[in-house]
C-alpha cells in the first residue's frame, strides 16, 4: 500500500468511526455516585445470570474448533451466561446438554416437514433446554455471495442424522443455499406460532424482528420475548442497524415481554447503550466464534470476560452501580442531538 492509499484508508476509517458514533449515540454520564461496588447480575426469563449477555446461535462451531459447541457451552457455564444453541450445531442437542451444567436455549427454524421441527423441539425439552428461539427472518436464504464464491459445502449436521440429509448436491456454487431451498418453509406466518406453542411447554422467543408492527404481532402471537436482529446483516441489504430500531420495538411491546438485541455488539460500551435503550440483554455472535477459533473454550471465556469487564467499567464511569440503574437518560441519540440543535 502506497502513501496515497494509506491516507485514503485512514480517511475512510475516520469517517466510519464518526458515522458509528453518530448512529449509536453518546453517553450522558452521571457523577458523584457511589460506584465502589458494581453488580452486573440480572435475570433473563427468571434465570439468574452474571451479566446481561447471551451467546447468540451461530452455526457449525467445529469449523472453528474441534470441540465445537461443547467448548462454547462449557465457557458459557463457567461465565454463568446463557448459550443459545443453534439448530445447525455440529454437536447434538444432547451432547451439548450433557457437557456441563448451564442454562441453555435452543434455536430453530420451522421446516416444510413440521415433524422434523417438532422432534428437535421435543429433544431440546427433554434435554433440559429452557426456551426455544425461533428465527423468523429467513423465508428464503439471502444471497450470500461469499458462500457462492467459496463454494460453501454444508456438512452433515448431527442433529439431523436419521431425519434429513444436510449434504445437498448443488451446481450453483453453494450447497448451503440448495439445502435451505429444500428445507425452509416460505409459507410460515404468524398463525404458525400457535402451532409451535402447542407442541412445547417452553417459552418461545421470536428472533428477527425489526419493526414496531412485527413487535406488536409477536406479543399478540404469544411470544415470551423478542430478539431484535437483522441476521448479522446477511439476509437483506439496507436493513437498519439493530441498535437504531431497538427503541422502536421496546416502545411497541410496552413492557409486556423482554426485548433482546444482537448484531454489532463488540464492546462493553455497546452493551451499555443497548441496555439504556431498553434491551434486557444482548446476544454475542461473531466475537464468540473468533474466541473459539483462537483458543477454544478458554478463548470464549476470555471474550465473555472482556465484555463483562468493559461493561463494568462503563457502568462505573457512568454512575450506574447496578444494571437497573442504567436508564434512557444515560444516552443521547443522533436524532435527539439534531432536534436539540434546531
Amino acid at each position: 500500500m502506497n502513501a496515497g492509499q494509506m491516507k485514503s484508508a485512514a480517511t475512510i476509517s475516520c469517517c466510519l468511526l464518526i458515522l458509528y458514533a453518530c448512529i449509536f449515540g453518546r453517553f450522558r454520564p452521571r457523577v458523584l455516585i457511589d460506584v465502589s461496588k458494581i453488580s452486573l447480575s440480572t435475570t433473563i426469563l427468571g434465570y439468574n445470570v452474571s451479566a446481561p449477555i447471551m451467546i447468540a446461535p451461530t452455526s457449525m462451531h467445529k469449523l472453528a474448533h474441534p470441540e465445537g459447541e461443547v467448548a462454547t457451552a462449557r465457557a458459557a457455564a463457567a461465565c454463568n451466561v446463557i448459550m443459545i444453541v443453534s439448530y445447525s450445531s455440529m454437536c447434538t442437542v444432547e451432547e451439548v446438554a450433557s457437557s456441563c451444567d448451564a442454562i441453555r436455549f435452543f434455536q430453530i427454524y420451522v421446516y416444510k416437514r413440521r415433524d422434523i421441527t417438532a422432534q428437535l423441539v421435543r429433544r431440546a425439552e427433554r434435554s433440559g433446554y429452557k426456551a426455544i428461539v425461533l428465527t423468523v427472518d429467513v423465508p428464503r436464504l439471502g444471497k450470500r455471495e461469499a458462500d457462492i464464491k467459496n463454494k460453501m459445502i454444508q456438512p452433515q449436521l448431527k442433529n439431523f442424522e436419521g431425519l434429513l440429509p444436510t449434504q445437498v448436491v448443488s451446481d450453483e456454487g453453494s450447497n448451503f443455499k440448495a439445502y435451505a431451498d429444500l428445507t425452509l418453509d416460505a409459507s410460515l406466518s404468524w398463525k404458525d406460532i400457535g402451532w409451535l406453542r402447542s407442541i412445547t411447554k417452553l417459552p418461545i422467543l421470536i428472533k428477527g424482528v425489526l419493526t414496531h408492527e412485527d413487535a406488536i404481532k409477536a406479543v399478540e402471537a404469544g411470544a415470551a420475548g423478542i430478539v431484535v436482529s437483522n441476521h448479522g446483516a446477511r439476509q437483506l441489504d439496507y436493513t437498519p442497524a439493530t441498535i437504531s430500531v431497538l427503541e422502536e420495538v421496546v416502545h411497541a411491546v410496552k413492557g409486556k415481554v423482554p426485548v433482546f438485541v444482537d448484531g454489532g455488539v463488540r464492546r462493553g460500551t455497546d452493551i451499555f447503550k443497548a441496555l439504556a435503550l431498553g434491551a434486557q440483554a444482548v446476544l454475542i455472535g461473531r466475537p464468540v466464534v473468533y474466541g473459539l477459533a483462537a483458543k477454544g473454550e478458554t478463548g470464549v471465556r476470555r471474550v465473555t470476560e472482556m465484555l463483562k469487564d468493559e461493561l463494568e467499567l462503563t457502568m462505573a464511569l457512568s454512575g450506574c452501580p447496578t444494571i437497573k440503574d442504567i436508564t434512557r437518560g444515560h444516552v443521547i441519540t443522533d436524532r435527539e442531538r439534531l432536534q436539540s440543535s434546531l
